[in-house]
């Protein structure tokens, strides 16, 4: 299976800056998108659907125009859960997950600490997601959670680790995403290239991309039991739609999961 996780920065924008064609052309099984920043009665469906997505699901905040997530699929998911049931993470529209019969795929947007409020609420949602997590994984072992963590979680990760009091690379922020590998999670592109510098999002300030003075938050989270069945992990710096960039994580299974 073929999974490509994408924060588009709006879907609406990114639809207009050639999303789906860029999306036909990269073909993934399943892609999960963040920021999608729309309500599914906004959209179009019908050209997501004409690009082979015929199994599509959206999450919105309920606060218009802000957050959101999406899963769309060319398989069918046996089951479709929406947000995590508790309320001060759903609200923001944070959480969408799918279940195929080989694994299960969600799609995560973790909060950014843009002030000291919004880090209170970062540092909250991260221990609720963890204790959330540590559960669902009892009753679903094989777990594969993409998105936009945004958090560096080592200097090879960011282009200036000399950086200092900046949300998204705090030391209790990096120790977090540490410990949430450590409960039975891969980084799975870091597993596969422990060497590689490249990054997934880039400011909008300065020329940023440009100059390639990026970080690396958005992961594929692979339980450990399907260590074994992942075959490639790659970021695909060249789609240009949003300020992040899409990574791809491919997993072995069943043709019909």
């Amino acid at each position: 299976m073929k999974i490509i996780s994408y924060n588009v920065n709006g879907i609406r924008a990114a639809l207009n800056k050639g999303f789906i064609e860029w999306l036909k052309a990269a073909n993934p099984d399943v892609i999960c998108l963040q920021e999608i920043k729309a309500m599914e009665d906004q959209l179009d469906v019908n050209v997501f659907e004409e690009a082979g997505y015929t199994y599509h699901y959206w999450f919105s905040a309920q606060k218009k125009g802000y957050s959101g997530v999406a899963i769309l699929s060319k398989i069918k998911p046996n089951h479709v859960e929406f947000g995590t049931g508790i309320e001060s993470m759903d609200l923001e529209g944070r959480n969408l997950r799918a279940d195929f019969n080989d694994l299960s795929v969600m799609s995560l947007y973790l909060p950014s600490g843009t002030n000291d409020a919004r880090l209170q609420h970062k540092f909250d949602y991260m221990d609720m997601f963890q204790n959330y997590v540590n559960k669902l994984k009892e009753d679903i072992p094989n777990l594969v959670i993409c998105g936009d963590y945004n958090i560096c979680h080592e200097e090879i990760d960011i282009h200036n680790p000399k950086m200092k009091g900046v949300s998204g690379f705090l030391p209790e922020e990096r120790a977090w995403i540490g410990e949430f590998i450590d409960n039975d999670f891969i980084d799975a592109y870091r597993f596969l290239h422990p060497e590689k510098q490249e990054y997934s999002w880039w400011s909008y300030r300065a020329n940023a991309r440009a100059n390639n003075k990026g970080w690396r938050i958005d992961y594929t989270m692979v339980s450990k039991p399907l260590q074994e069945k992942i075959k490639r992990a790659v970021i695909l710096t060249d789609a240009v739609h949003s300020d992040h960039c899409p990574i791809l994580v491919e997993i072995e299974t069943n043709k019909t999961s």
